[in-house]
């Protein structure tokens, strides 16, 4: 396996019309945590799922974190890069690279997902990010014209609290980005109307 592919992952081709999506799971989380989400969302889809890199305690996470809610912001651009690159030699090594490329992240796996729009968006353009909040307090300038999110959160969610959610939004907004926002009522968790909407956005 190469470096740029080291992260450990399973692949599923599924049907070569349908997209692939990237499933990044949550803190604690691994590969297989998301592939009935996956099933759900887009029955034949391929899918890619990588692990988190990062071991906080003997839990995978994507990138490291000083407390609860507060990033380390420098490795949150590490990892951020190695998972762009990672999905770069993904595209090559498995030949998918004419595919829809979709990330399904839960909780951090959606902070690593849209932190990746953000930085590089030569290699992910469309996230569906279920209980994300800002992962950078200053992204970088660039054009997203092109780049899709769906956020849904929770309104009583202590995690990702709505102002961080607002001010993420506000920021791939001012990059020319497409946000849709889907709201539910609960906290930190997927919700069938969440996973609704994904599944509409999806197909849009």
């Amino acid at each position: 396996m190469t470096a740029a592919l080291s992260l450990r992952h399973s692949y599923t081709e599924g049907d070569p019309d349908a997209p692939v999506l990237l499933l990044l799971h949550g803190t604690g989380g691994s590969p297989q945590d998301l592939l009935g989400l996956a099933r759900e969302l887009e029955p034949a889809a391929g899918v890619l799922a990588p692990a988190g890199p990062v071991s906080e305690n003997g839990m995978a996470r994507w990138f490291r974190r000083l407390a609860e809610g507060v990033f380390d912001h420098e490795d949150v651009v590490v990892r951020a890069n190695q998972l762009a690159d990672f999905l770069v030699a993904a595209r090559e090594k498995y030949g998918f690279g004419g595919r829809r490329l979709v990330a399904v992240g839960f909780s951090n796996g959606a902070n690593i997902a849209v932190a990746t729009v953000l930085l590089r968006p030569d290699a992910l353009r469309e996230v569906a990010a279920f209980a994300a909040m800002r992962p950078l307090p200053d992204p970088p300038e660039g054009d997203l014209t092109g780049t899709r999110v769906l956020l849904s959160n929770g309104e009583q969610d202590p995690m990702a609290p709505l102002p961080s959610t607002e001010q993420l939004v506000a920021d791939l907004r001012a990059r020319s980005a497409e946000v849709r926002i889907h709201r539910h009522p609960g906290g930190h968790q997927l919700t069938v109307d969440g996973v609704r909407e994904a599944k509409a956005w999806l197909r849009e």
